[in-house]
């Protein structure tokens, strides 16, 4: 799962990429208003962490151009502007959600963790899905209720792929949620954690579609 973070202040974007990064999730940060603008027009993201007083162009601009380009990812406003007017304006322009500055960083994780699971439609905060089990917010996987020890990136790629259960994925788009920019990525990597996670949890448990990518069957509850 990749977030972008866009926020021009050095020392607080350092401090939210980080907890964004503790949470499971990629991050790509910048620093102003016209690179978020470009970032979103040329990436793939599941969510946006968005302040409002920007260089370059506004926060409110930022959101406004990618609601109007119909990217309908979730928004997330960070300001420090808490007027109720501000509020409703980022609200009515296409935010999902609003937190003001100050903040506590575990908030804006959850908050995060909310609107990602939202908007790929699950509604409880673990996702089961036939005998496994997976828990973003202890970072815990189980499998016919015994503990399953997976890295980072197994757990990413795993998370990624149940969320998106039902549906091919290919490997560049799974690339995409396991790397940051700037980040190298060997050829045969996905390859690599997907035999990890089927020798761990089940050799059934992904399916390859020969061409396309890799999938989970979505089960009914």
């Amino acid at each position: 799962m990749k977030v972008l973070l866009v926020e021009d202040d050095g020392i607080l974007g350092d401090g939210i990429a980080a907890g964004i990064a503790q949470s499971g999730l990629v991050v790509d940060w910048v620093l102003d208003g016209r690179q978020a603008d470009t970032a979103l027009a040329t990436g793939s993201y599941d969510a946006v962490v968005l302040d409002l007083g920007l260089p370059g162009l506004s926060g409110m601009e930022v959101l406004k151009r990618a609601r109007a380009s119909g990217k309908n990812l979730p928004i997330l406003i960070l300001t420090a502007r808490d007027a109720v007017e501000d509020r409703v304006a980022g609200l009515d322009a296409g935010a999902d959600d609003y937190l003001v500055k100050p903040f506590d960083l575990a908030e804006l994780q959850a908050r995060l963790r909310a609107l990602l699971r939202r908007s790929k439609g699950h509604a409880e905060p673990v996702i089961r899905q036939g005998e496994l089990q997976l828990d973003p917010v202890s970072h815990s996987v189980f499998w016919s209720g015994t503990p399953v020890d997976l890295s980072v990136r197994e757990f990413s790629i795993l998370h990624t792929l149940l969320l998106n259960a039902g549906r091919v994925m290919s490997k560049a788009q799974i690339e995409e949620q396991l790397y940051g920019w700037g980040e190298e990525i060997e050829s045969n990597t996905i390859e690599v954690f997907i035999h990890h996670l089927r020798r761990k949890l089940s050799p059934q448990l992904i399916r390859t579609i020969r061409g396309v990518g890799y999938m989970i069957e979505k089960t009914t509850p």
